[in-house]
Parts: structure tokens; sequence; C-alpha cells
């Protein structure tokens, strides 16, 4: 599969190499290949010069394996055995070590003790729904914020929605200010007798519904984390703001990582158009595990119909450059048994003297030939659903990155990933 010459390449390089570049966010659906583009474009910044801290939110123990670290946490680790000038470093988000550190930083010692305590508390920051995403977004103004790095590369969260990462803050942002809260947050501002009052006269019939639906000691640690957050939700609504800003910031470039596949790059052309309208700055389309053959001039059609006639005993005739079939004839007065084969045809296979663990030439080569055009399917379907693509979108830039054997285990493999990644070539012989 080749890049439509329509369709703008993506320069990976001079993206890496722009000092203005201050952020790369790797986003896309889950299982396409984020968190390998983003450590990839990390060691290619790196070895360009860079200095490069990437953020992944992946728990896989693979990524820390490739870059020759043990574990990875919330802390930026440095990365040994990158070729260059520059340096990287790497760490994985711990949704709750995150939120943790925002109580610590905005609370006294008191009150952010009695919130980490909070069973409400705890679940909340383990696990609602949005949190990491948030959180992911409150690490990256962190590390932004701290001026350290040239270049942060975001992996964005595996969600089933692509459009989730961009939601969470607001999502989280309106919880925290939403009516609701405001409301269990009413008797902590009276205070005192008159706050215990309106709590059992105003709201006795909202607790006592909720209650009994979630039970009255949650409904209580709910109202004691409010009571303690109070001067802190104000602060999330701020911070969220200010990560969009950041996202919108020209110094922002976000690359959208597809699979040649229709729902992946369905989801993918809705990203775009997501970030078009809230106005974020789209660098490119990363198209990953792209296939590709070294004999893709066979098609699936004629390497079908080859093997068809490998299995009937029948030839393929390739005399004078043009392709055709005909009968395996026998010369004239010989029968179809002699050893002597015709000129241009293929010896005759003794079929009885051939047991199912010794397949025949013959076999063999009809079993490839049927390979080769299963391949030749899939290019022509991902070709298909990639031109579908950049008809919707001829203004994205696209590179096409082609697919491995396997996983990728080292910083050799990284390096490889960005080469392709830069280069834009075609997938021809990938595995």
């Amino acid at each position: 599969m080749t890049v439509d010459p329509a369709a703008a390449p993506l320069e990976v390089d001079p993206l890496l190499d722009d000092p203005e570049t201050r952020i790369i966010v790797c986003c896309g659906s889950g299982g396409v290949g984020k968190t390998t583009t983003a450590a990839a474009l990390g060691v290619r910044a790196a070895e360009r010069g860079r200095k490069v801290v990437v953020l992944t939110i992946d728990p896989a123990r693979r990524l820390a394996q490739s870059m020759g670290i043990d574990s990875l946490d919330n802390t930026p680790r440095q990365v040994k055995g990158i070729e260059g000038t520059g340096e990287l470093h790497a760490m994985m988000l711990d949704m709750k070590r995150t939120f943790d550190e925002i109580v610590e930083a905005h609370a006294d010692q008191d009150r952010a003790r009695a919130i980490l305590e909070n069973p409400f508390y705890q679940s909340l920051s383990a696990g609602f729904a949005g949190t990491q995403e948030y959180m992911a977004m409150e690490k990256l103004g962190q590390l932004r914020a701290r001026e350290e790095w040239d270049l942060i590369v975001v992996d964005t969260p595996p969600s089933r929605s692509a459009l989730d990462f961009l939601d969470a803050p607001k999502r989280l942002g309106s919880f925290l200010d939403g009516k609701f809260i405001r409301l269990l947050m009413a008797p902590a501002k009276m205070g005192g007798r008159a706050g215990m009052k309106f709590l059992n006269v105003g709201m006795s019939m909202m607790t006592g519904t909720l209650g009994k639906l979630l039970g009255g000691q949650f409904l209580r640690d709910v109202q004691t984390f409010v009571a303690a957050m109070d001067t802190m939700f104000g602060g999330f609504r701020t911070r969220a703001d200010a990560t969009y800003r950041l996202l919108q910031a020209p110094g922002t470039a976000f690359l959208v990582v597809a699979a040649p596949e229709r729902d992946a790059l369905r989801e993918a052309a809705y990203f775009v158009e997501r970030l078009a309208a809230e106005e974020m700055p789209l660098a490119g389309l990363v198209l990953n595990r792209v296939h590709g053959s070294g004999a893709a001039r066979l098609s699936a059609e004629r390497a079908r119909a080859a093997a068809e006639n490998l299995e009937e005993g029948r030839i393929v005739d390739q005399g004078h450059g043009k392709n055709g079939v005909r009968e395996a004839a026998s010369p004239a007065g010989s029968s179809r048994d002699s050893p002597d084969p015709g000129p241009g045809q293929l010896p005759h296979q003794d079929t009885e003297s051939q047991t199912p663990e010794q397949p025949s030439v013959n076999q063999l080569t009809a079993g490839l030939l049927r390979l080769h055009a299963e391949r030749m399917q899939v290019l022509k379907r991902e070709q298909r659903t990639r031109d579908r693509f950049t008809a919707l979108h001829p203004e994205v830039p696209v590179t096409e990155v082609a697919a491995l054997p396997g996983d990728v285990h080292d910083l050799a493999g990284l390096r490889a990933i960005g080469d392709r990644l830069a280069g834009g070539s075609p997938a021809t012989g990938a595995a």
C-alpha cells in the first residue's frame, strides 16, 4: 500500500526539530499503537538533540522494558542508551497519586489529611469516570509549568472513545461544580446548629431517598468530602480551563493514530473534526500497522488462478511475457506417466507416493500463492479504507508505518518505528 499522492505527507522530523513544538499529543481509539508511537517519537526527538519526557498512560510493562527501565511510575526517569546530544525521560501516570498531589498542593495539612482519608475521595480518585483522562491533563500541566523539558510527548488514555480525552476535564469540572455538589456543600457553609437544622429539615426528603439508594454512611462520606473540598472546587474548573488553553496553544501538536481499519479510521475522522471544532492544532494522521507485499504486481486474482492450475495439474504459461493458462498436455506418442516432461511443463508428480507429511512442490507453491492472494486482498481493503478517509479529509497530512512481525521490545525497535514515522515509506515487504 502506498501513500496517495493527493494527500500531503506528514513531515515528522521538522515537527520534532521545531523548538516552538513543546507538546505532542498522540490520540486515537484503543489498540492502534498510540503508546508505541509516543515512545518512538520520544526516542527520535531525543536522538535529534531535544530534552524529551514521554508521559504514558499504558500500564503494560513492555514499554518500560523497551526503554531499559525496570518500571515506570509518576516520576520521570531518564532512559539510558539514547544516542546523540538529547535526553529522554519517561513516566507512567499514577492517577490516584496525581489526585493526591493536587490535594496536598492546594489544601493545608489538616484539611489534606481529612480529604485523603475520606472513603468517598478514595473511591473518586481511583475510579470516577473521566478521572484518568483529567489527571493526565493535570500531569501535563505540571510538566509544562516546570519548564524542564524541550518537548513533552503524551500518550492519551486507552478509552473506548478518543473523545473521552477532550471531554474529561470539562466533565469532572462540571461534576465538582454541579448543583448536587453545591447542595451538599450548603450545610457546611452555613455551619453550626443552623447547618444541622438545614440538613435535617431542608434536605430530609433528598437525603432519605439517597440514603436508601446509596446508603446512609456513603452519603455522610460524600458530605464530609464536599465540606473538606469546598475551597478546592474552583481550582478544578480553573485548571480545566487552563488545560484547554494549553491544548489550543500554537506549541501543541495533535497526532491522530489509527490502524487501516474501517472502525479505527471512522473514529479518527470524527476526532479530526472534533479537534477542528475545538480549534486545537492537528499535525496529521499516523496510519499504523499498514501491510505490504514485495510482489504487489501479482494480483490476488492471478495468484488464486495459478494456485488452482497447480492443484489441477495445469501450468501457468509465462512465455513471451504474457500470462495464460493451458492444459499440461503430454508430448505426442508418450503416455501420461512419461518421466520426461514436455517443453515448458512441470514434471509429473507421483501423487500416490506423497503423504500428508510430505506435500509436493506444487502443493507448497499453491499454498503460498493462496497466502499471497489473501495478503493482496488485505492490501486492497486497507487502501480502500484509507482512500475513504483522505477523500473526507484531504487537508490532513498522513504518514504510514509498516506492520511489524511482533511487538517492540527495545530501543532499536523504537528507532525502527521512528524511521518509518519520519520516512512515510510504503509498507513494501512488511510482515
